[in-house]
């Protein structure tokens, strides 16, 4: 199976192909969404990454929290969250942030956080007290983690995985080739590497991953980066359009069609992943409940 590159005709450029446009939802829902996320202080990846989804996860209650503060340590050139020098962890952050689940009556929270190279711990131990304090106040809601790679250190996994989250997810983002570019703080088989451990620690624990669309990577690279991630026996794939945040960002090689988009998932699915969500907006925690339910039911959880 084989994707069809744009021609060059079709290069991105300040006009986005039409699967790309679609009306901003409004309402109440989304202001009382705004509210509470603003009440609580916590930040979101949905207004830091300046997510395309935003408007319509929040019509929805849906709200991707960024624990660990708004600056990160790293400067990955496809994310628009701000580099800089972070601010001390706040100690009452994890009761803020339970608070605003319950308040918004998730069924599913996925918490993700800046990179914070700068702690002893690389925040795992912040991180897992997140975990707890929502486990605590809305314990039927299921837990996803989204954390940087800790430097695939043991004893930060093991910290993070032992607070028992439903889900461990961590990104992959591109092909080994671009990785680099991409992600010049990160390395492709250092994702790898951690998501092995924690599957081999919590060999229960569903594990998640994701990649972006439209940097360059070729349909054989994208196919040994779908390889590789099952080899290290992730349970979940997402696979979404990137978009540039900003000029400064990487460009955009190639729009990606919805069809494509279809072709990729269903080779990932012929590849063993238990779940897969393949799109122009798919994104780590873009309906990330309907994904972790249809696969929590098929092992009778």
């Amino acid at each position: 199976m084989q994707l069809n590159v744009l021609p060059s005709s079709s290069s991105p450029g300040r006009r986005l192909p039409p699967w790309l446009k679609r009306p901003l939802p409004t309402g109440d829902v989304l202001l009382e969404t705004r509210r509470i996320v603003e009440q609580s202080g916590v930040a979101t990846v949905c207004e830091e990454a300046r997510c395309p989804n935003l408007s319509e996860c929040w019509s929805r209650r849906h709200a991707t929290f960024m624990i660990l503060g708004d600056k990160c340590t790293r400067r990955c050139r496809f994310c628009a969250v701000l580099t800089a020098r972070p601010d001390p962890p706040e100690s009452d952050e994890s009761r803020r942030l339970a608070e605003a689940v319950a308040a918004l009556g998730l069924r599913h929270v996925v918490i993700t956080a800046v990179a914070r190279d700068d702690l002893p711990d690389e925040g795992a131990g912040h991180f897992a007290e997140c975990v707890r304090a929502v486990r605590e106040t809305s314990p039927d809601c299921a837990i996803e983690v989204l954390p940087a790679d800790f430097h695939a250190r043991d004893e930060c996994l093991a910290t993070l995985c032992d607070a028992r989250p439903d889900i461990y997810n961590h990104n992959q983002e591109t092909v080994e080739r671009l990785s680099p570019v991409i992600r010049p703080s990160a390395k492709y088989r250092r994702s790898l590497d951690v998501l092995t451990k924690v599957k081999q620690r919590r060999p229960e624990m569903f594990t998640k991953s994701g990649l972006m669309l439209g940097l360059g990577e070729t349909r054989q690279e994208l196919a040994t980066a779908m390889r590789d991630l099952r080899t290290a026996e992730v349970d979940i794939l997402t696979v979404g359009q990137y978009l540039r945040p900003s000029p400064e960002h990487a460009p955009v090689a190639r729009y990606v069609s919805p069809r494509e988009f279809d072709d990729v998932a269903e080779e990932a699915r012929g590849l063993g992943f238990k779940a897969v969500a393949a799109g122009p907006f798919v994104r780590s925690s873009y309906n990330a409940a309907d994904v972790y339910e249809a696969i929590a039911i098929q092992r009778g959880r």
